[in-house]
């Protein structure tokens, strides 16, 4: 018998302990990742970043994103910016590339899939 998943309150689910955040432009930001569920090349979970900047890139795979809690702003490379917060659903997909400025600690939940592997 198949089972569901659930996470009952991604809102305030402790997602474990904050690391220092790679791709930061900003000294002292950290984030942590929760991965709730995958299977193959299908992946989602919940993740946690403070305030700072940070450049981002999505090599390979499209990642669905709804934001929880807290609020930022990302700018894409030609400056388009966009504002998200509690209720924000966006797409980064594939070869996506950008910064995020987190203005209070983000909290989103994501869903990734890879792209499948391209012969050379």
């Amino acid at each position: 018998m198949v089972k569901a998943t659930v996470m009952s309150d991604a809102t305030r689910a402790n997602p474990g302990e904050h690391k220092s955040k790679e791709t930061s432009i900003t000294a002292g930001q950290t984030e942590v990742s929760l991965r709730l569920w995958a299977r193959d090349d299908f992946r989602t979970g919940i993740w946690e970043v403070t305030p700072g900047t940070f450049k981002s890139t999505r090599p390979g795979y499209d990642e669905i994103c709804q934001i929880l809690s807290g609020t930022a702003t990302i700018t894409e490379p030609d400056g388009t910016s966009f504002d998200i917060g509690p209720g924000s659903l966006f797409v980064t997909p594939a070869g996506w590339e950008g910064s995020w400025t987190i203005h209070e600690t983000l909290r989103k939940m994501w869903v990734v899939k890879d792209l499948p592997a391209t012969a050379e």
